[in-house]
């Protein structure tokens, strides 16, 4: 406003060169002036004053001291300074005019030029022809000098080298809290620990605390969550006891109407007859009435007659008189019946009676409908069974019987048991896994019990089957699993579920092999790592709980020994990876051939997984040990030496008077072959895809013998001790690098 009113006027005065005024402070707006129009308006008038004033020059001292005064006193009122006394009154003494000539001409208020504003941040030297609001004329310059430093004081300190106001700096904002005390349970700075009151509490950091508060706040989330859930379940038995409270409520108006309908229906037919019976008497005793008057007049008549004849006579002669006497003998019937006879007319209302009585009575319900077992809806140890009723029955509750199905046929001579519920449905708890149950129902109310429902075949779910940790086997691509149903009964499938060890954090399983119908599978992973295995058992009822973990690795060919070939010279570790021959034997002729026991060649064989590929063992040996190592097919004769056939390959070595011989055996036959350094570990790889069979001195590094072989079949790891000593398989491990150029 102040600029437009200056442009208008065309004050475009000069202004002195030390002097620079600024009209807002750096704490205010740029819209301070705008908020004060009548100010404005006012240092209009001031200005035309001013400048009629100054055409006249002949005022004299008084005039530019009360000009000054007026002046001083806008100037204050403009920035807020009323408040300020003395240093309004420091304006007016110190800074009085010297001169009788006004030397103050009314200032100028220029345009703002947004260029300038940006480069007012320089040397007061160089920027004092360069400001963009300014008064002109205000005396000398030493004077404009105390004007300015004194608006400096008021409004903050000012910059020697800028011509540029330093904001007062004003108080610090408190300092954030770096600690947690844990007694106030409130967060404070570290120095009031050692100052202030939290001196003897107990203080933790304040990353710590927040995480501990996090962790309460999970916990009470999770607390609220399971509160969650059970009120919902309890609010869904209230809404269906209220369902059910509704529902009898409902059937019990229906059955009063219907009662009261009935009692109305039977009352206007009682009323009905009771009338046409009424009708009928009336017009049978008004017609025996009418024949009786009819019957009165005749006798009248008669009676009329006989005395006219009587009275004749009399007048007559003795004989006459004589007949006379013989006419009174005879009878004359003037009976009449002068109180006619009414029947009583009481009304039966008994069968009235019987159904007002029968409105407070309720009918038995009729039979419930059991309904077939839905799908998951059994565990181990429980079952829930639901049922249905008639929507016009009204039921108190249920009585819920069950007993156990034996030999596949409803059992009749076992105890039942019996549950007591008002809902449709029942969780029984407490049964057996993996049985058939046998349920009815009967609904109940105060006329009694209904008949019973048809009889429905509930089965329990499985119980968890065993993993055979000891006979699993793996490879790099696959992993063979073995277990036990843990069942008396047959289940429908088996699901095996797979979690990868190396991400604990994912929750869940990652992969599942389902519909298993035999306690093994044969399941393909990725090479290189590790899982956690557990099998579900599945039949009508739901699956089962899952079993307890097995960890598996896909780091190598992992297998152990089959004692089921095992001679009985030999024994086995209990880990399954050492087999050890001791001195003491058993007389050959205890000895019985088997097709699945080594009985002649004292070895053993291991039980390999059927998986093509590459396969890697290691065996640690003795060099003064007699064995023989190398693998076999299944169907192997075990009443000949391994290597004397077509269907085993090895290597076998002999210690006789400190001289090594070794043999690589295939149908008796060897290749002329010396090993100068007799190895002590020996390390084989079985290749599938190019049929070879591979020897390695493992300390060396060191190829022994490859066999070409016709693996038609899989083939199984075989171990021989032809003296007392032992063997020790190392498997589950990598390929060795000098092992894959073979």
């Amino acid at each position: 406003v102040e600029e437009e009113s200056g442009q208008e006027l065309g004050l475009d005065r000069s202004t002195p060169k030390d002097f620079h005024f600024y009209h807002m402070d750096l704490h205010d707006s740029e819209d301070r002036l705008q908020l004060f129009p009548e100010e404005n308006t006012r240092m209009r008038k001031e200005v035309v004053q001013a400048e009629m004033a100054n055409e006249s020059r002949g005022a004299g001292d008084g005039k530019a001291q009360r000009d000054l005064q007026e002046e001083v006193d806008e100037l204050v009122h403009l920035y807020g300074l009323e408040d300020d006394h003395e240093l309004r009154d420091e304006f007016v003494d110190e800074n009085m005019p010297r001169t009788g000539v006004s030397e103050y001409p009314p200032y100028v208020m220029k345009r703002r030029d947004p260029a300038r504003e940006q480069r007012d941040w320089r040397p007061s030297g160089e920027t004092a022809e360069a400001e963009d609001l300014g008064f002109g004329g205000w005396g000398s310059a030493g004077q404009c000098q105390d004007l300015r430093e004194a608006y400096r004081y008021t409004h903050g300190r000012a910059s020697e080298e800028y011509e540029c106001y330093v904001i007062p700096e004003e108080e610090d904002e408190e300092e954030a809290a770096d600690v947690f005390c844990v007694t106030c349970k409130t967060p404070i700075r570290a120095f009031q620990k050692v100052f202030d009151e939290h001196k003897e509490h107990e203080v933790i950091p304040l990353n710590e605390a927040l995480e501990s508060a996090k962790d309460e706040i999970h916990k009470n989330m999770y607390k609220l969550e399971k509160q969650i859930i059970q009120m919902e379940n309890f609010a869904n038995h209230l809404e269906e006891v209220f369902i059910t409270v509704e529902e009898n409520f409902g059937k019990q108006e229906q059955n009063f109407e219907s009662h009261y309908n009935e009692i109305l229906e039977t009352l206007a037919q009682k009323y009905e007859e009771k009338i046409q019976a009424l009708g009928e008497k009336k017009k049978e005793k008004l017609e025996a009435l009418y024949g009786q008057l009819v019957s009165c007049g005749e006798n009248l008549d008669t009676c009329k007659e006989l005395m006219e004849t009587i009275e004749e006579m009399c007048h007559e002669e003795k004989v006459d008189f004589i007949k006379l006497g013989k006419f009174l003998k005879a009878k004359t019937d003037v009976e009449i019946s002068a109180q006619p006879e009414f029947e009583d007319q009481t009304l039966d209302f008994s069968d009235v009676e019987q159904l007002m009585g029968s409105i407070n009575t309720i009918p038995a319900p009729s039979a419930p409908v059991i309904n077939p077992q839905a799908p998951n809806s059994a565990t181990g140890s429980s079952v829930r069974v639901c049922w249905s009723l008639y929507s016009d029955d009204t039921v108190e509750s249920y009585q819920l019987s069950y007993r156990p199905v034996q030999d596949s046929s409803p059992g009749k001579d076992q105890a039942a048991f019996t549950v007591t519920v008002k809902e449709t449905y029942c969780s029984v708890t407490n049964l057996v896994p993996n049985t058939q149950y046998e349920f009815w129902v009967t609904a109940h109310n105060r006329a009694g019990p209904s008949p019973s429902s048809e009889h429905a075949v509930y089965m329990t779910a499985p119980s968890p089957p065993i993993i055979k940790t000891k006979e699993i086997r793996s490879c790099e691509e696959a992993v063979l699993i073995c277990w036990e149903s843990g069942n008396l009964n047959p289940v429908d499938s088996y699901t095996v579920e797979l979690t990868q060890a190396e991400s604990p954090e994912a929750s869940g399983v990652t992969e599942s092999v389902v519909g298993i119908p035999t306690c093994e599978s044969l399941v393909q992973l990725q090479p290189g790592r590790s899982y956690i295995i557990c099998v579900r058992a599945l039949n009508t009822g739901g699956p089962s709980v899952r079993s307890e973990p097995a960890t598996v690795h896909t780091i190598g060919s992992y297998f152990r020994l089959n004692k089921d070939t095992c001679h009985p010279w030999l024994i086995i570790s209990e880990d399954g990876l050492t087999v050890v021959r001791s001195e003491r034997r058993i007389p050959a002729r205890e000895l019985s051939s088997s097709d699945t026991r080594f009985t002649r060649c004292v070895a053993v064989m291991g039980n390999l997984i059927p998986v093509r590929g590459h396969h890697y063992w290691e065996v640690e040996v003795d060099e003064h040990l007699d064995y023989t190592v190398g693998v076999a097919f299944e169907d192997v004769t075990k009443q000949e030496d391994l290597g004397a056939n077509c269907l085993s390959w090895c290597m076998r070595h002999t210690f006789a008077s400190s001289r090594h011989r070794y043999e690589f055996l295939h149908n008796r036959t060897t290749p002329d072959i010396r090993i100068t350094v007799p190895p002590k570990k020996i390390g084989i790889l079985l290749d599938y895809e190019n049929s070879k069979l591979s020897f390695f001195n493992v300390d060396l590094s060191q190829h022994l013998y490859t066999f070409s072989c016709q693996l038609h079949e899989f083939v199984h790891p075989c171990f021989s001790l032809e003296t007392p000593g032992c063997l020790k398989v190392h498997n589950g491990i990598s390929m060795p690098k000098h092992v894959t150029f073979y």
